[in-house]
């Protein structure tokens, strides 16, 4: 078993990808840095953060892109948004045969504030674009840093969400919900109520994150194979109905559960039999109770 958690965005493409298949575009020797962070005598990294191109997966020639939490905490730029944005609109003109995106990221960076909210809407706006094409977008999402902020949605922008038990996906982050609305109602240093609100399994319940896998490079490997192929097989258009039906979904949710004070109250109202053992599961025993009980709404 090899970490997802602990490995850097580029072990964590030489171990979900067929091995020496990667092919970067814009690599770090073409030293493409932010134009803004050296004006605020910030470091910089010569890939901005996050590493884009095409590889091989199980055979099959995808576009990925994995970000690296080692640096600003995967955050988003404008040189970082748009090697995302242009790795999607490469793969919509050559027919990709999915896109797979390897996220870990807090969001945007305040140091590029505009630029950086900018280019997160185009990256929405170029995943969308990819889905109409017809390729599949897939999340991967297993990084210490998480998944919030624009990033957070983009994930959901996706096909597929897949996720870790360590994983976290959200808009807000802990600390910023806690600034927002008191300790008092989210304490952010209470990790098993961070966790089971925001983690893999909690939005693996609720319909968010498709699949919970173990924290091995291989499992989410296996994962985004099979993901792929059902994506393939059973292929969902992005059209208006479609839109309107996660709406309802969203709204129907926030009806069902709108008054739950914690995740555990959701898990005992969908019907979890002993809803605190829950966080216990791995993720093979998560996944045959979650068949039974999610809240739905994968697409």
């Amino acid at each position: 078993m090899r970490s997802y958690l602990e490995a850097t965005a580029r072990a964590r493409i030489e171990a979900v990808f067929d091995a020496g298949s990667f092919r970067e575009f814009m690599p770090p020797a073409s030293r493409v840095v932010s134009p803004h962070l050296a004006q605020l005598d910030a470091p910089v990294s010569f890939d901005d953060g996050v590493a884009v191109g095409t590889a091989l997966l199980g055979g099959m020639k995808v576009f990925t892109a994995a970000q690296e939490g080692g640096f600003m905490g995967g955050a988003v730029g404008e040189v970082h948004g748009a090697k995302l944005v242009g790795m999607l609109r490469a793969a919509v003109q050559q027919g990709a045969t999915a896109v797979v995106l390897l996220l870990e990221s807090g969001g945007v960076r305040l140091h590029e504030a505009n630029a950086g909210l900018i280019a997160v809407s185009e990256v929405m706006r170029a995943v969308l674009d990819t889905r109409a094409a017809g390729i599949p977008v897939l999340a991967l999402i297993g990084g210490a840093n998480g998944c919030f902020g624009g990033m957070g949605i983009v994930a959901r922008c996706a096909n597929v969400v897949i996720m870790s038990d360590e994983a976290r996906l959200g808009m807000s982050g802990p600390e910023v919900i806690e600034t927002a609305s008191g300790v008092e109602d989210f304490d952010s240093q209470d990790r098993a109520l961070v966790w089971r609100t925001t983690g893999g399994k909690h939005r693996t319940m609720m319909g968010d994150s498709a699949v919970l896998v173990d924290d091995d490079a291989a499992a989410f490997r296996q994962a985004a194979i099979d993901a792929i192929a059902q994506c393939r097989a059973q292929p969902v258009e992005l059209t208006l109905d479609a839109l309107e039906a996660e709406q309802q979904m969203l709204a129907g949710r926030l009806e069902r559960f709108g008054d739950a004070d914690d995740a555990l109250d959701i898990w005992t109202a969908l019907g979890v039999p002993d809803a605190r053992q829950l966080p216990m599961l791995d993720a093979a025993d998560f996944m045959q109770l979650a068949a039974n009980h999610r809240a739905g709404g994968g697409r």
